[in-house]
């Protein structure tokens, strides 16, 4: 008995070790976001903008990305951009009519010169935004300021 005790506590105790997470799991804690931020903060190219892939499931991608100037105006007809502050500030100028539309990188992607009209939101740290696809939107960045900030990037229905 004392045997099988003995036996039965060493399988628990092995089996958290020996289990894996699943294939396709991620997860980002705030202090590696946070050198990640900094990283991309020193790659900054003529756009005024940095990205990096974190993850790319396919049909889905996180990135993150870090902006020290206005952004171009875009627009996505097959996905919603999801989106979550980590640092700096910036302005959502989302809505409106899109200026001079031009195919974009993808399928059903513009970028525009400008935005008529649309809805201007401030953004902050924490901040966890909620974009519809089809939707002109543009991040907006103060001189001398900065915003980074995690893009999930997800298929419209």
């Amino acid at each position: 008995m004392k045997a099988a005790i003995c036996f039965l506590t060493a399988g628990f105790l092995v089996t958290p070790a020996l289990a894996a997470d699943p294939v396709g799991f991620a997860m980002w804690k705030p202090a590696e976001l946070k050198q990640r931020d900094e990283a991309i903060s020193k790659k900054v190219g003529a756009d005024n903008s940095a990205r990096e892939t974190l993850a790319d499931y396919g049909h889905y991608r996180f990135r993150m990305l870090y902006r020290d100037a206005d952004g171009l105006p875009e627009q996505h007809d097959n996905f919603v951009d999801v989106v979550i502050v980590q640092s700096g500030e910036g302005t959502l100028l989302l809505g409106g009519k899109m200026i001079d539309p031009k195919a974009g990188p993808g399928i059903g992607e513009y970028l525009g010169t400008g935005i008529e009209g649309g809805e201007r939101h401030a953004l902050a740290p924490g901040d966890l935004v909620h974009i519809p696809a089809k939707i002109p939107h543009n991040f907006l960045v103060a001189k001398g300021k900065h915003l980074t900030y995690v893009l999930v990037k997800v298929p419209a229905r």
